[in-house]
């Protein structure tokens, strides 16, 4: 029992991989899984007869995550691929995601999750176009650790030049996006596995760290937002029972801070204040203290009329209350464009309003970097920031605050589509 208690309290990394078409990402994450010891033998057998009927000279790495049949028939990356592995030191999401422009929406949603992206750049090639687009994604959904791996190092002779001209090259585009806060190079071969989970013969200039070790131990605490106490109200918890007859507790995820009982909090949009009576976890146990990412049901000392969508808070550092929102959007529909006076419904933690578009500020050139202020036409894959009024008040941070209440999604009234993610500013 204890040693399966240890092991789900371990650490969890969720991390993106992202670069140009054909850079090795899910060579990289076969790799990283082969070489962990995370792969059945049934799957690796079922891998390594494909890649014999595929002709392939080498055990093809990348069919460990690459699912689609478009995808394996084409040797690229179409949908957002997830695995999950782990090593004594630490539980791992990944999220493969496609390095085609037209797949940036793919990209978005594989990151919008993460802590840490894996930016692939292929050591023949240098920083392309696809490397500085998805740095910048990177940096808007507040991704701060990013490992720029250079791949294919075998086919330049691993030769620490190139490395140190395209680690140059990166760092002086890199130099534009505040968000991210680490950024660390490796030197690899995915093919070969050269600093993915052991260290590199071929490379004995590179001092750093293999890619895995990285993984394990880059600290990742200090990313989610533990000042501002926010839990948005997902369900009413009433039982219809007679041991609990007269128990009305409220469950939800802790999207920020902490909460104990005894603490005094606000009910937002009532804005009347009590206390938190008891905090009780996912087996109903009476626990001490709750934070993010702590899915809790809390009971409250008076009787307050709470439902669904409604936001609880410390009185002293409450959100921003609001029904005009400034958002930078990533359209994420191939049928229809964002309108000005578009109408949406907008989802946003467990509330729900209608939302019309009430002006397209510019868009973004995410290659240059620079403000597209002559065309306001969002279609598919396009970004840019957008002014927004609701018909109910938002309870919300910034994006740069807190990922959880600072983001939300545009859901087409006819279709019932995602059309778009959003990021408040």
């Amino acid at each position: 029992m204890s040693k399966d208690k240890g092991y789900l309290d371990m650490d969890l990394l969720r991390f993106t991989t992202a670069g140009s078409v054909d850079d090795g990402k899910s060579t990289l994450i076969g790799r990283l899984l082969y070489d962990s010891k995370s792969v059945f033998e049934d799957q690796m057998a079922a891998v390594e007869l494909s890649s014999q009927l595929h002709g392939d000279e080498h055990v093809n790495l990348a069919l460990l995550t690459d699912g689609l049949k478009a995808e394996r028939e084409q040797g690229i990356t179409i949908d957002v691929a997830y695995r999950y592995f782990a090593t004594p030191k630490r539980k791992f999401i990944i999220a493969d995601t496609p390095g085609h422009i037209q797949y940036t929406r793919n990209m978005v949603t594989g990151a919008s999750t993460a802590n840490l992206a894996i930016i692939l750049v292929d050591a023949r090639k240098g920083v392309v176009e696809q490397t500085c687009r998805h740095s910048f994604i990177a940096n808007l959904l507040r991704i701060q650790h990013i490992v720029v791996c250079v791949n294919k190092m075998d086919l330049v002779d691993y030769s620490e030049e190139v490395f140190n001209q395209i680690r140059e090259e990166f760092s002086k585009f890199s130099s534009r996006l505040g968000n991210i806060v680490h950024i660390t190079f490796i030197p690899i071969s995915a093919l070969h596995g050269d600093n993915v989970v052991n260290k590199s013969e071929n490379m004995p200039w590179f001092q750093g760290s293999s890619l895995l070790y990285h993984l394990e131990t880059v600290y990742i605490g200090a990313d989610a937002d533990q000042v501002n106490a926010r839990f948005p109200v997902q369900w009413v918890v009433r039982p219809h029972s007679d041991e609990y007859h007269d128990f009305r507790g409220y469950a939800g995820r802790v999207s920020g801070g902490v909460f104990k009982p005894g603490d005094e909090v606000l009910v937002m949009p009532s804005g009347f204040k009590t206390r938190i009576k008891a905090i009780f976890g996912s087996q109903l146990e009476e626990i001490e203290e709750a934070f993010y990412p702590m899915s809790v049901t809390m009971t409250l000392e008076d009787e307050i009329d709470i439902s669904r969508g409604d936001m609880i808070a410390k009185p002293n550092n409450p959100p921003e209350s609001g029904q005009d929102i400034t958002a930078m959007v990533c359209w994420f529909s191939h049928d229809t464009d964002l309108q000005e006076r578009g109408k949406y419904y907008l989802r946003h933690n467990t509330r729900e309003v209608r939302a019309v578009v009430q002006q397209v500020s510019y868009k973004m050139d995410i290659n240059t970097l620079h403000k597209i202020e002559d065309d306001f036409t969002m279609d598919l894959n396009s970004i840019g920031r957008i002014n927004l009024r609701t018909s109910g008040p938002l309870f919300y941070d910034s994006y740069k605050i807190n990922r959880n209440t600072g983001s939300f999604i545009l859901i087409d009234e006819m279709s019932n589509q995602t059309v778009a993610a959003g990021m408040i500013l």
